[in-house]
């Protein structure tokens, strides 16, 4: 690998973060790193997105799952009228790809005629077994109904980010902590009421905390920050907003407010609902699976009894209503049908976007660099990190930090430590010299891992100069 890698020599550290000089990034066409992004609206049925390989649609559907008569008319119109590619979202929205301008009167009639009707308006979002889960502190699906009916009711209508996305979470197996959001709402245990707390602006342990409240009040004070953004303009964000201001308007935080902690489980395999129900948890291998073995996996499902098939974290799919003696061999098929079906799967570490051949703005492909990883680098792998395989600065498949970020660039790639596609990375690399870097993190990790310690725990141990000096001398 020497020769194909190149840190800079004259980098500077300034607050912990390594700096780049500009003129080093341009000479292996990586884009400056940009800090902040303004993105554009969702690809809708209305307004479908021109990406690599023709028109993207994304969709959401407004009831909390489809019914596998419904998904099955989903994947049959997704090959009629597309490439047949689907794709599930980090966010649990559908992807379809491949459309042309000609094909999408038909894409949304066949939609229409199979009952399923798209989320329409701010994005509310719930854990996929929000009111099913008996682990889960409190029903976030009623209360972000009654939120909808809110900011429906809402006149004049605040004009608001296409993006914006609101979080309710009500705690349970399947926790929505790892999404970020403009506005959060988290259940909290509290011995008199059930209370929520409001935040804004990250994940569950970045966004900040305004207000505990009980349910109306929680409703009241995310109609105050929707009114506070549509102030700021059309394309303010949760970080647009003034926190400290804020936090005037409502009730004194109080000194010990705990939230429901338990470890979530995985959405990947048999997840438990009560004694009596469970799910079955897959993941289309990194994210996408043809519609061809969608429709095969679905006659299985249906045969074994399956009724609703709704997403979830982990770009999941979670069946419901099959009969516990029957999970195991639907986990087979599934697998035999292009799904990951095991929690332990290293595959499950790896966010790659759709890469080249699918998005215009992708410099490699990233599925390739995902199996890549796992035949050279899997000692990265064991469940304590995510590894992102990014082709261009953009990173909308996984848009918060991570571990590790492999960013794409015309003649190379940028390898970003413990922050998002945007940030500054600690080395850039050559080409060809991708293989041999991941190898090389890989390498890093299996030779330096103390006894007990996680692959992260090690990575961040060693810290960002020891990770660039290892790639640098290969």
């Amino acid at each position: 690998m020497k020769g194909s890698l190149m840190v800079a020599a004259d980098t500077q550290t300034i607050n912990g973060q390594t700096r780049f000089p500009q003129d080093e990034a341009a000479r292996y066409g990586v884009e400056k790193p940009l800090p902040a992004m303004v993105r554009g609206a969702c690809p809708s049925l209305s307004a479908p997105m021109q990406t690599g390989d023709g028109l993207l649609v994304r969709l959401r559907p407004s009831t909390p799952g489809l019914s596998v008569r419904q998904l099955r008319a989903l994947a049959e119109a997704a090959e009629k009228h597309g490439n047949g590619l689907i794709e599930i979202t980090a966010r649990g929205n559908f992807q379809l790809r491949g459309m042309r301008p000609h094909s999408m009167a038909g894409l949304a009639a066949d939609i229409d005629r199979a009952g399923i009707v798209p989320e329409r308006g701010v994005a509310i979002e719930v854990p996929p077994f929000s009111g099913l889960d008996p682990s889960e502190s409190a029903d976030a699906r009623a209360l972000a109904g009654r939120l909808r009916s809110a900011i429906g009711s809402l006149d004049p209508k605040p004009l608001l980010a296409a993006k914006l996305a609101i979080i309710v979470d009500g705690g349970g197996q399947l926790v929505l902590d790892e999404l970020s959001a403009d506005i959060r709402l988290k259940a909290v245990i509290s011995s008199n009421d059930q209370l929520w707390k409001l935040s804004i602006a990250g994940t569950h342990a970045t966004a900040i905390p305004l207000a505990v409240l009980p349910g109306e009040q929680a409703i009241s004070g995310v109609i105050t920050l929707l009114d506070a953004l549509a102030a700021i303009g059309p394309r303010a964000r949760g970080r647009d907003l003034d926190a400290a201001s804020l936090k005037a308007q409502f009730p004194a935080l109080p000194d010990l407010v705990h939230s429901d902690t338990a470890l979530p489980a995985s959405a990947i395999g048999i997840v438990a609902l009560g004694k009596e129900h469970s799910a079955l948890g897959l993941r289309p291998a990194f994210g996408r699976i043809h519609a061809r073995d969608l429709l095969r996996f679905l006659d299985l499902a249906e045969t074994a009894g399956a009724l609703e098939i709704r997403t979830g974290p982990e770009h999941s799919l979670l069946v419901l209503g099959l009969p516990g003696d029957l999970a195991k061999d639907i986990l087979a098929a599934a697998a035999d049908c292009g799904f990951q079906t095991r929690a332990d799967d290293p595959a499950n570490d790896i966010i790659p976007c759709s890469g080249t051949g699918a998005c215009a703005s992708a410099h490699y492909a990233t599925r390739k660099a995902a199996a890549d990883l796992i035949d050279v680098g899997a000692d990265l792998l064991d469940g304590s990190l995510k590894v992102h395989l990014s082709g261009c600065t953009k990173g909308c498949a996984h848009p918060s930090p991570a571990m590790l970020t492999i960013v794409g660039a015309a003649t190379g790639y940028a390898i970003v430590v413990n922050g998002s596609s945007s940030s500054e990375p600690v080395a850039y690399i050559h080409k060809e010299g991708l293989k041999s870097a991941l190898a090389t993190l890989g390498k890093l990790v299996r030779n330096n891992k103390a006894a007990g310690e996680s692959a992260r725990q090690c990575l961040k141990r060693l810290g960002r100069d020891a990770i660039a000096t290892a790639l640098r001398q290969g």
